[in-house]
């Protein structure tokens, strides 16, 4: 009798245990989405789990995921050169999502390897990759850096950098130069003092004309110049590349810093490269939707997974849990491209007005890395870390 009842204390235990971690997590959050789900899919929690949810920045996994299985973990984004005859400089945009001041450095030492030191007669950014009235739902057109316009050839994520004092703007990067186009944009639509802007939505051929001054800029400081204008155009079809930057980070590594620094304008870039690598291009919205929806279906969570950008920003994305746990199977072996609480649990999270999400892999002592989703409304930022918490000491 002893060992039967010890046999069954046993047995009852994390059922005991796994119901008051239940009670504990309704207490704290008792409108709150929660799930876990073990190893083989079976859900250790599950509060409010039949509800769908707003993933905000959360959808960047689903982003992360499908770039990785479209276009491989060592894809790299391309930015091509192109010379005439009259010495006139052509650079074709590829969408780099992360052609920042010190890729640029690189970039443009290699380049003046490749074409020699004479004077450029003038530079044309050819952005015709991305079409002009390309639009991202969820992006406003206003001047936060998080509202930042998708083109094919943006520098620092289409962002400026800078200090305004009076009239006078000067670069808040030390790698940046300040060229005349972000002093008058910053002079323009920038606060006083230190600040991050973000380029115009309304005429993104400004976005074009910036990266080509620091590219210019760049190339003098390579013992190269650029002695005529920096305009936008596009690559006459006669012309072959006389050299092609490579980004000199791969996908994986750009997925991670996405997935650390939340960056939207990073994550759309990213997401229309899944449409075009696939469909061919220039990038849509749409190419890129057709994609991840067949990709959705071929794991049967087409109607499970409701998308309408890469970043999250737009509050018509829609999850349900199970959806995105499916997400989570998937993406496990890239577990390690996401933060990492100090329990070891791997995270990633969304907040817009009125959502605050939290979804990722919960480290657990029986069951190891699980799946988890929890969202939340309101002012409730923290709780969601109280939860995960909670979650972590109690399974």
């Amino acid at each position: 009798m002893r060992l039967l009842a010890l046999i069954l204390a046993l047995f009852l235990l994390p059922k005991a245990a796994q119901a008051g971690l239940e009670d504990k997590i309704a207490a704290a959050a008792p409108s709150g989405v929660v799930l876990v789900l073990d190893d083989k899919g079976n859900a250790l929690v599950a509060q409010n789990a039949d509800r769908d949810f707003v993933p905000a920045s959360v959808a960047k996994i689903v982003t992360a995921w499908l770039a990785l299985e479209v276009l491989g973990s060592d894809y790299r984004f391309k930015t091509r050169f192109y010379l005439d005859n009259d010495r006139v400089l052509y650079v074709r945009g590829g969408g780099d999502p992360f052609l920042v001041s010190e890729e640029l450095e690189l970039l443009a030492a290699d380049l003046v390897a490749a074409t020699g030191k004479e004077p450029f007669a003038g530079l044309v950014v050819d952005a015709s990759y991305y079409p002009a009235d390309l639009r991202v739902p969820g992006i406003e057109d206003t001047n936060k850096s998080y509202d930042a316009p998708n083109v094919a050839l943006a520098a620092n994520f289409n962002t400026i950098h800078a200090v305004r004092k009076g009239k006078t703007v000067r670069s808040a990067e030390k790698q940046t130069p300040i060229t005349p186009l972000a002093a008058s944009q910053f002079r323009k639509r920038g606060p006083k003092g230190r600040g991050r802007i973000s380029l115009p939505q309304d005429d993104l051929t400004v976005s074009a004309r910036y990266a080509g001054e620091l590219i210019a800029a760049f190339v003098e400081k390579a013992g190269g110049s650029v002695e005529g204008e920096v305009t936008t155009g596009t690559v006459p079809e006669t012309l072959e590349p006389v050299h092609v930057h490579s980004q000199s980070r791969p996908l994986s590594e750009i997925v991670k810093l996405l997935l650390l620094g939340s960056n939207n304008y990073i994550a759309n870039q990213i997401f229309l490269e899944i449409g075009a690598h696939r469909l061919g291009g220039p990038v849509s919205v749409e190419k890129s939707l057709q994609v991840a929806e067949t990709i959705f279906a071929e794991h049967g969570i087409k109607d499970a997974i409701e998308l309408k950008e890469g970043s999250g920003l737009s509050p018509d994305n829609r999850f349900t849990t199970q959806g995105m746990a499916k997400v989570l199977e998937q993406f496990a072996p890239h577990a390690e491209l996401l933060p990492k609480t100090k329990a070891g649990s791997r995270y990633k999270t969304g907040t817009i007005p009125g959502e605050r999400a939290l979804a990722g892999y919960v480290n657990t002592s029986k069951y190891g890395l699980v799946p988890f989703v929890i969202s939340l409304g309101g002012k409730t930022g923290k709780t969601r870390f109280r939860l995960l918490r909670t979650i972590e000491k109690g399974l």
